[in-house]
Parts: structure tokens; C-alpha cells; sequence
């Protein structure tokens, strides 16, 4: 069931006063409720659920609590887990720093549930990578907008379908690429873009190692602890006994290496260091045209071709963040938050008024609550993220078959080659379909 659309005081009295409703008077109402010049009305706030309350979730810490502060634009009312024990030490380091104790939380085992409530505007979502295409469509068809950690998704066809759900639901979706949102990162994707470095040539990026399937590792099976739902955590994927070396993120091997629950370095790191390629060279809305691995092992470098001629290629020890942009009249090396160019005098120079300029946003959460509000797609669209999160599993599937593969943007798909095609999704065990 979809829940009902959450309607603020000022527009049920709009609403009331075009039906020729009468609204009684004097209708007391608690300073609180509302809005002021430095500070908006409770009304006025957007109530946020998270769901997944582990490791990432501690560490969007900060930016939760930027944004829902007394002034703040939002604020959370609702926490989800399939480990109680999570839930309850993210809200306690939360309420450290939370000068807001108006709040009150309601933690749900089943996000489901979070997603019933009508009061709930908008959730974030920072699960396991194996979890975050379900909840995200689920969210959609309740009507929430979503902030979605990346990778985006397991799968290319994932990411399609999640794309799908939000432009079906009318729904804002930023995806957690935050260095869209850092001032340098867009200063030198706004340098590429404008042809300071000339002709874009190549660009070198790191060699973001994959994740390789269970079967490659060992186990040790282990009693699941009190209060987890470790079938729930399995999903989609194959239910298996137990063990910490798959629940922890960084266990050896954790889930992050494990092919299973996630594309390895190659979909974390890459998802940010090819988002700033995509950004720079403008194809934000397409992709490359072909994939060589050289070689089929998991740190096998890959190059990627795209139409345009631009080699990309991830065979350098260059910064996680970025990379090594190579150009006709310069060269720039981007990471997180910085870059420098050679010459140097490439980006002394101010760009005019007539150059071409990328959007801006200094904060990525609240672009994202801005974007709430205004109901325009944020920086890091849905399309967006799902773009980027594709080079990755590109270049994971040209790594499982060792082989050359040509790749139409336009239909996500590889012409004529079914080997491949068969890699774009996996099985997924029931009940946790698409």
C-alpha cells in the first residue's frame, strides 16, 4: 500500500480555503511548528528513515546531523536493521552531537514497515551492496524520495530497473557520489570541459581490483549473533551458513571482496574515480563502447574505448578518487577534493563568462533535501549513478571472461554476444525478486 502524501499546515489551510472549507479560529499552533527566517517550521521539515544503520551509516554521521539540527532542513524519525544492536549504537553516537531532542525514532527490523509510515518523507539508504536495489524500489513505490549509497547497484540490469522506478514514481534520487559536490573535483571536471588540457587523449585511472565468488575463499562457520537476521541479510544471494568473514566489510575477505555481495574495489573506489571521468568528458547519460581486459584476474588492467576516441584506461597508480586526465596542452591528475594541473598556468587563469559550467552544490545531503523540496533531480541523478556504477561492472564482467567486449550504451547490452549478456544479472532467490 502506498501511504498518503504527507500535507504541511500551511497547505491543508490552502487546500481549505479553495474547497471553501471553514478552518476555526483561533487555531493555536506551537511556535515550533513555525517557520522562521534562519530556521524552518517542524511542518516544514523533511522527516528521513534510514535504512541500514552499520558501518556507512556512521560515517554519513556528520552529514545527518548537519542537516537536522534545530535548524536544520530535516530531521529522522525512523531507523531500519536486520541487527537491532546496529540501530541502537548509530543512535547513540547520533544523540552524542544532537542538539534537536524533539525527535523520537521508530527502529523497524523489516525497512518495510519503515516505509508504511506516512509521515516518513524520504529515506537513506546505506546497506550492503547486495541490498540496495530492493529497498530503493520498494521506497519509490511508497513514495519516498531516496538518497542511495553507491555502487548503486549488484548488477547492470539492477541499475536500469532502479532507474525505471524513480522516473515511473516521479521520485529525487541522489546517489552518495559526493564529490560532485566538492568545489575542486568540479573546478577541474569544469577545466576538461572547457578544453584547457585541448583534446582529451586518455585518461589513466586506478586499477580498482574486482571481487572474486565465494568458492575462491574460506569460511569459518560461526553461530549467528542474538538479534541478527542473517537469512534476511543473504537476500538475494544464495543462503549460506554464518560467518564474520562474510557480515564485516572488512574481514578477510568481507563482503566487499566477495563477488556474491559486491563488485570489490572496483565498485566502491571506481564508482567514485570513473564518476569524476564521466563527469569531465560530459557522458553523464552514455558510456563507453568497448572494454579489453589485459588478462583475467581481478587486478587485470582494463581499458575502456569511447566513441569519441578516448582511451580510458585502469592500469596506473594514480589517486583512488580521480585520475590522470592527458589532453593536447596539458595534463591534470584529480583525486577527492583537489588536483593540479602541468602547466600550472592551464588553471591560473579564471574561466570567462561565456565557458561552460557545471551545477553547483557545496553539500551533497542537502542538495539532495533542496531537490526534496524544489522536486528538481539533484546533482547526482539516478541516471547519474547508474552510469557510472555500469563502467564498473563492465569491467568486472570483461574481467570473469578475459576477453575484448563491444557494449551499445543506448540498449545496455553487447551486440551479438550472449556469454556476456547472461553476465549483466544473476539469479536471485525468492522472495527477493526484482
Amino acid at each position: 500500500m502506498i501511504p498518503a502524501t504527507p500535507i504541511s499546515r500551511r497547505n491543508f489551510i490552502r487546500a481549505a480555503a479553495a474547497a471553501g472549507t471553514a478552518v476555526a479560529a483561533p487555531w493555536l499552533i506551537p511556535s515550533s511548528a513555525l517557520g522562521g527566517p534562519d530556521h524552518p517550521g517542524a511542518n516544514d521539515r523533511i522527516n528521513l528513515g534510514l535504512i541500514g544503520c552499520g558501518r556507512r551509516a556512521n560515517q554519513l554521521l556528520g552529514d545527518l546531523q548537519s542537516v537536522t539540527g534545530p535548524t536544520g532542513p530535516a530531521r529522522i524519525v525512523a531507523l531500519s536493521d536486520i541487527w537491532p544492536k546496529k540501530w541502537e549504537e548509530w543512535l547513540a553516537a547520533y544523540e552524542k552531537n544532537r542538539s534537536d531532542k524533539s525527535a523520537r525514532f521508530g527502529t523497524y527490523p523489516d525497512y518495510r514497515k519503515l516505509l508504511e509510515r506516512p509521515d516518513v518523507d524520504a529515506v537513506v539508504i546505506a546497506t550492503c551492496d547486495h541490498w540496495h536495489a530492493l529497498p530503493a524500489i520498494h521506497a519509490c513505490q511508497a513514495g519516498k524520495d531516496v538518497y542511495g549509497e553507491k555502487p548503486l547497484s549488484l548488477t547492470v540490469r539492477e541499475g536500469r530497473r532502479m532507474v525505471e522506478a524513480v522516473r515511473k514514481h516521479g521520485r529525487v534520487f541522489q546517489t552518495g557520489a559526493q564529490q560532485r559536490s566538492m568545489f575542486r573535483n568540479r573546478q577541474g571536471c569544469e577545466l576538461v570541459r572547457n578544453g584547457r588540457l585541448g583534446e582529451i587523449r586518455e585518461v589513466l585511472c586506478a586499477v580498482y581490483p574486482s571481487s572474486r565468488p565465494a568458492k575462491k575463499y574460506h569460511f569459518k562457520e560461526e553461530p549467528a549473533p542474538a538479534g541478527l537476521d542473517w537469512e534476511r541479510w543473504c537476500g538475494q544471494t544464495e543462503l549460506v551458513p554464518f560467518s564474520f568473514n562474510r557480515y564485516l566489510t572488512y574481514e578477510n575477505p568481507g563482503w566487499q571482496w566477495i563477488r556474491e555481495y559486491s563488485g570489490g574495489l572496483l565498485t566502491n573506489w571506481g564508482a567514485h574515480g570513473l564518476d569524476m571521468v564521466q563527469w569531465a568528458l560530459g557522458t553523464d547519460a552514455t558510456g563507453p563502447v568497448e572494454i579489453e581486459p589485459h588478462g583475467s584476474r581481478p587486478d587485470s588492467p582494463l581499458v575502456f574505448r569511447y566513441a569519441s576516441g578516448v582511451l580510458l584506461k585502469l592500469a596506473a597508480d594514480v589517486p583512488l578518487g580521480g585520475g590522470h586526465f592527458i589532453g593536447t596542452a596539458g595534463e591534470m591528475w584529480m583525486d577527492r577534493g583537489k588536483f593540479h594541473t602541468v602547466p600550472k598556468s592551464l588553471a591560473a587563469e579564471p574561466l570567462g563568462s561565456q565557458s561552460v559550467r557545471l551545477e553547483v552544490s557545496d553539500h551533497h545531503m542537502r542538495n539532495w533535501l533542496d531537490c526534496v523540496k524544489s522536486r528538481r533531480r539533484p546533482i547526482s541523478d539516478m541516471e547519474v549513478g547508474h552510469r557510472s556504477a555500469t563502467i564498473c561492472h563492465l569491467g568486472g564482467i570483461a574481467r570473469r571472461l578475459g576477453r575484448k567486449l563491444h557494449w551499445d550504451p543506448e540498449q545496455e547490452a553487447f551486440p551479438g554476444d550472449n556469454e556476456a549478456n547472461a553476465l549483466l544479472d544473476r539469479p536471485r532467490r525468492k522472495p527477493y525478486e526484482l
